[in-house]
């Protein structure tokens, strides 16, 4: 399921994203004082999606969460579409604003999509959410500048930065989604990966017996390959905490892939001078 951000009346969520506004004024006649917040109903809207997914979101699970009636959020917050937009900007706060770069250019950058495919595989319900139409929130834009701040040292000129911030961003959240897929599958369908892929590999060879001759770069590119892949570097094979197929499979591929992609940056630079 996508959904898309933005959909709240525009000044109120931005004045919720950057607290243009002031909080409700504090209570001051007799009985307690309200316990409720932005902060405090967005960090339970997002402990929900992390633990249960976005499909339990609602101002009512909200509520609920807290102790109090959906109908006493909406003095904080107007909606869940408001509340969508507080959730993604705020758990973007997580993400580093700095990075090392003593080693240069390719070493930051390559810490930078690491720590964002961790951040995405935290929080799976942000990849639920499209990138079509930004949040415009500080923690969002301060992910992006973080970015930019790192490409710049690639002297590249500005339209290509510019190019290169829509090419890896949707790389490194296509890599988690992966990765957050491969987490769900064996829960969600009952088998583990082996088990899946060899009653599939299985039935697909008695029933097809020709296919290698019928996609023959498939097969080559298989038989290339055997024996020719370097294990996961945090894998234990003989460990009960051993990284699944799919999701080791998931990750390496994120690993060759942002290395290609590092190598067309160096090799563009170099097209320069």
């Amino acid at each position: 399921m996508v959904v898309f951000a933005g959909q709240g009346d525009p000044r109120r969520t931005l004045s919720l994203l950057w607290r243009a506004e002031a909080p409700p004024p504090a209570r001051t006649g007799p009985g307690p004082k309200p316990r409720l917040s932005v902060d405090a109903i967005v960090a339970a809207a997002v402990a929900i999606a992390d633990e249960e997914g976005m499909d339990a979101l609602s101002m009512r699970a909200v509520g609920d969460r807290l102790g109090r009636t959906a109908m006493a959020l909406y003095t904080h917050v107007p909606g869940k579409s408001e509340l969508l937009d507080l959730m993604y900007d705020a758990v973007h706060a997580e993400l580093p604003r700095s990075h090392e770069e003593s080693d240069g250019w390719r070493a930051a950058l390559t810490a930078w999509a690491g720590e964002v495919l961790e951040f995405y595989v935290r929080h799976p319900w942000v990849l639920q959410v499209s990138q079509a139409r930004p949040v415009l929130g500080p923690h969002e834009y301060a992910g992006l500048d973080t970015l930019l701040a790192l490409l710049r040292a690639t002297g590249l000129p500005a339209g290509t930065l510019r190019r290169l911030v829509g090419t890896l961003f949707p790389f490194v959240r296509g890599s988690a989604q992966a990765v957050a897929d491969a987490r769900r599958a064996a829960a969600a369908t009952g088998s583990s990966d082996e088990e899946w892929w060899a009653a599939r590999s299985a039935a697909l060879l008695e029933l097809v017996p020709d296919f290698a001759e019928r996609f023959p770069a498939v097969s080559g590119l298989e038989a290339e390959a055997e024996g020719a892949v370097e294990p996961y570097p945090d894998e234990d094979p003989g460990g009960a905490e051993a990284v699944p197929y799919l999701e080791r499979e998931a990750r390496e591929t994120f690993r060759a892939g942002l290395g290609v992609l590092l190598d067309g940056i160096e090799a563009a630079r170099a097209g320069r001078t």
